[in-house]
Parts: C-alpha cells; structure tokens; sequence
C-alpha cells in the first residue's frame, strides 16, 4: 500500500513515522513537505527536528518536496496533514485524485463575511465533491504516536472504502484505528474539543480545583454534544475517541497546545504572547468564534464556548469568565 502524507508538522510526521514502521503490510510511505529547505534537513537527519525533535525516522520513510500532487501521484491513500487553514487549498489541488483522501486537522474554517464557517467535510463537497474522503481523528499525541506509545484513533467516513483504507494504513501494533460512519460527529469532536481544552487550561490556571475541572469537561461535553447533533451527528459518537475520550486528553494533557493557551492566559499573558509562545498551531483560538457564530446561527446553547470567545476577544477577564459561568440560572442536567 502507498501513502503519501502531505504535511510535515507534528502530527503528519508523526504519522508518517508510524506507518513506516510497521514491518508487515508491505507499506511504502512519503512524507511531503512544501518547504524544499526543511526536507533538505530532514533528510541529512532523518528526523524533523523542528516539530518532534530525537525521533529518528525509520529507514523506508521517503521525504519528498517540489508539487504535492506529483509526490502522491501513484499513492494507494493521500492524507493531508495541513492545519484547517490550508485544507481547502490542498483538496482544490487534489480534486482530480482517483486515491481516497483523509484529513488530519480538527476545527472549523473561520467565517467568511456572512457566511458561516465550515467543518472539514463541508470546505471538501465545495471544492472537490467527486473525491472519496473520510478524516482521522481522535486522543492522540503526537509525540507519542511517533515514539510507538499505544493509541486509538478513529478513522470516519460515508465511504466504507475510505475508512477500510485508513485502517489498512495505520492500524498496527502500537497504533489501533476504529472505523466510523459518523464523519459530521467525528469531526465536531475534533474541533469543539479543543475550544474546551481553552477554557479547562484557564481553570487549573487560576487553581479553581478538580471539582472544577470534572465540571467543565462534563458540561463541556454536553456543549458539544448538543452542537453535533443539531449539525447531523449521532449522540453516540460523543461518547467514544473523537468526543469524550479526545476531549479528556486534550483538556488535561500537558502536551496540549489549547490547554496551554487557557493556563497562559490565566497567568495574565495576552493572546498574541500565550500563540507566540507555543510556536505550533492552537486551532481552538482559530476556530471558537466560529463554532459560536455557527451554533447561534442553529439556535444551540454553548455558555463555555461564548466564555472562551469573550476571553479571546478581551471582553473579560480570565476570573470574569468563571463569575459569569458560575452566575448563570440554574437548570436540569441534560444534553
């Protein structure tokens, strides 16, 4: 099987990584990035020491440069590892691919004027509707992956080939891939999980307690739930890796870069300062005023994300937050 993964950050590397190492499947895997300069290096290390520095690469990882659809010409699956703000030009480029075609990245595109911003699988039926498409997501580091530690993914789409695909690639010893048809589910996981890790980083920040913690997952969880299912999405998937169990990682874990944007700017950093600091992409302070807009627009109630949003845009404070969270009426547990 070929791969080829467009994207050299965190988690295409990382991917990359895993994928060639597996001994058995007869497996030949590219890693392509769009800087001819950082492949010259990674090639002289065999490693990217930029984004998972000391993981060296396994000997079958081929790295290539020059026009992305050229290195995935002849793959078997092309898998673009770009952040959300890079999909729609790279699926514009691989409109034409006979290849199944996955995402990485978890968000939603910023709005454009009046129109709303879009998942994944929406910037996709606009640009490139003939392709056969899925996403890969789920709780996952990337430094883990990349180093062999174990993991479970999920690999959604419509398309029962396009998920077949994906856990042909990647499923392996280290590396466990489930299959779902609920791509809009997997895909709000994806992206509302990290808003929320925002918000969880500002409570331990300001040393609000576990209590509070538990509180925010759980409410933030029924905050995504309820957005997912007024977009199409089955409550199910909110239970499983690419809701709950992506959210629990990224709002504890202290690989996160989301979660460390809330404990910066509880710290009292500005938003410019808490970005600059992390030097990866944070796509939960990219994509919050999105999944607000778009949640009014559907008429869903999602009081910690419109924190976050008002934190972000500087309209409170990081303790405001909490007071008008903490304020609000008080109301029956349900999604």
């Amino acid at each position: 099987m070929r791969i080829c993964v467009l994207g050299a950050g965190a988690w295409g590397t990382a991917l990359a990584i895993s994928a060639a190492g597996h001994t058995a499947g007869g497996r030949s895997v590219t890693l392509w990035a769009r800087d001819p300069g950082q492949v010259t290096e990674m090639v002289r290390a065999r490693s990217n020491a930029r984004y998972l520095p000391g993981i060296p690469f396994p000997s079958s990882l081929v790295l290539q440069a020059g026009e992305a659809q050229h290195a995935c010409a002849n793959a078997d699956l092309v898998v673009v590892a770009t952040p959300m703000a890079a999909l729609r030009e790279q699926l514009g480029l691989l409109q034409s691919s006979l290849a199944p075609v996955a995402w990485l990245c978890k968000g939603v595109e910023q709005a454009a004027g009046s129109a709303p911003g879009l998942l994944a699988h929406e910037i996709q039926m606009q640009v490139a509707p003939s392709l056969r498409a899925g996403v890969l997501s789920g709780p996952s580091f990337a430094q883990e992956v990349a180093r062999g530690q174990p993991t479970a993914l999920v690999a959604a789409s419509t398309d029962a080939g396009v998920r077949d695909a994906l856990v042909a690639a990647f499923h392996g010893p280290t590396l466990r891939v489930y299959a779902n048809d609920d791509l809009v589910g997997v895909e709000v996981g994806g992206a509302v999980k990290n808003v929320l890790a925002i918000a969880t980083g500002l409570a331990d920040g300001l040393a609000l307690g576990l209590n509070a913690r538990a509180a925010l997952i759980t409410r933030g969880l029924a905050e995504m739930t309820r957005f997912g299912v007024a977009l199409g999405a089955r409550p199910d998937t909110f239970m499983g890796l690419s809701g709950l169990g992506d959210l629990v990682l990224t709002a504890t874990g202290d690989l996160s870069r989301n979660r460390r944007v809330g404990l910066l700017l509880a710290e009292g950093r500005t938003l410019t300062q808490a970005v600059e600091s992390l030097g990866h992409v944070a796509e939960g302070v990219y994509c919050a005023r999105t999944v607000v807009q778009r949640a009014r627009h559907l008429g869903v109630d999602m009081p910690i994300a419109q924190g976050v949003v008002a934190l972000l845009d500087g309209r409170l404070r990081p303790a405001d937050v909490v007071a008008e969270l903490m304020g609000r009426e008080p109301g029956t547990e349900s999604p």
